[in-house]
């Protein structure tokens, strides 16, 4: 175990200064008593947020950086070796932090240390219909099994970039994170449990994680989560899960029993089945009916977009056998 822990929030941050003045002040109300760091990393944007960083300076521990545009990765990776600190939390640019949140990873730690670690992230109030419905269709247990962070998930976890925590030593070895993206956050992950390093899920190390996007935005960045996960499979063969099959299996469920349901209506019901299971849990979860029709949309959203996606790669990646940097070149940044 390190002794003393000192943090070293890692973000990085591509023109959204809105953002990351959100972000500073949930931090600043952390309620943690020892020192820390946070380090800006502004990943060649035009809209930069310096201005806004400036503004916290009196009240938080906190380096800016501006570098040439080379992806969120390669970011991190900067930040980090600039860093002071021995143990790294990092953070998307549209995360907010609960006041507990410094204090349940520090206590966590010390209790049991583990050299990385990772959390879910979650709704508020402030968010939007489109952004409680997305939230849902990419956390809930009946969508993606858990795998962002869940108790019961279906899968062992994976820390994601959004919310992921790990020791100096452990990027020191590994190097942190590879030039893929999306994506490169599953592969740190796999290559650090390669170097026989244990995660966790830290279940009440939660952020806020607001999600800006458009039915248009979210169809383009499930695609690329879709094209990403064979190249994975491919790199790291034993991590492979059926489960990663289940939107690609759904479109082709969807077709079948809208087909056959020509010749009977019965075919139907598995399909309505499921639907109507989504509906009622996400209008429990989120006290609203609409809302709950309304992740129908995101569901088949996600699912269209990732089951072609993934199948499209599978073929060019693990069948073909095709070079993914010359296959998918919009995936890896240079």
């Amino acid at each position: 175990m390190l002794n003393p822990i000192k943090y070293s929030f890692i973000i990085p941050v591509f023109n959204r200064p809105e953002e990351i003045f959100e972000l500073l002040k949930s931090v600043e109300n952390l309620d943690f008593s020892d020192d820390f760091e946070i380090v800006i990393i502004e990943d060649g944007s035009s809209k930069k947020c310096k201005k806004v960083v400036s503004f916290f300076n009196s009240q938080l521990n906190i380096s800016y950086y501006y570098k040439d545009n080379s992806g969120p990765g390669s970011s991190r990776n900067y930040g980090m070796k600039l860093a002071k600190g021995n143990y790294f939390i990092i953070l998307d640019s549209d995360c907010i932090l609960p006041p507990h949140y410094l204090k349940t990873v520090d206590q966590f730690l010390k209790k049991k240390f583990y050299h990385c670690f990772g959390g879910a992230d979650t709704s508020d109030s402030s968010f939007s219909s489109l952004q409680l419905a997305i939230n849902y269709t990419m956390t809930s247990m009946l969508t993606t099994g858990g795998i962002r962070g869940h108790k019961r998930a279906i899968q062992k976890f994976e820390p994601r970039s959004f919310n992921m925590g790990m020791s100096k030593e452990v990027f020191e070895i590994t190097k942190g994170f590879s030039n893929i993206h999306p994506g490169e956050d599953p592969d740190l992950s796999f290559r650090i449990l390669k170097h026989n390093y244990a995660t966790v899920f830290i279940h009440d190390a939660f952020v806020v994680h607001k999600r800006r996007l458009s039915w248009n935005k979210f169809y383009h960045q499930i695609s690329k989560f879709g094209l990403v996960r064979p190249i994975l499979n491919e790199w790291h063969p034993n991590t492979a899960k059926i489960t990663f099959w289940f939107p690609t299996f759904f479109i082709f469920f969807t077709f079948c029993s809208l087909l056959f349901s020509y010749f009977n209506g019965l075919f139907l019901i598995p399909l309505v089945t499921y639907l109507t299971l989504i509906v009622m849990d996400s209008t429990l979860k989120n006290k609203n009916i609409f809302i709950g029709f309304y992740t129908l949309i995101a569901l088949f959203i996600q699912f269209t977009a990732y089951g072609f996606s993934f199948l499209k790669s599978t073929f060019y990646i693990n069948y073909l056998k095709r070079d993914p940097e010359k296959q998918f070149p919009k995936l890896f940044f240079k």
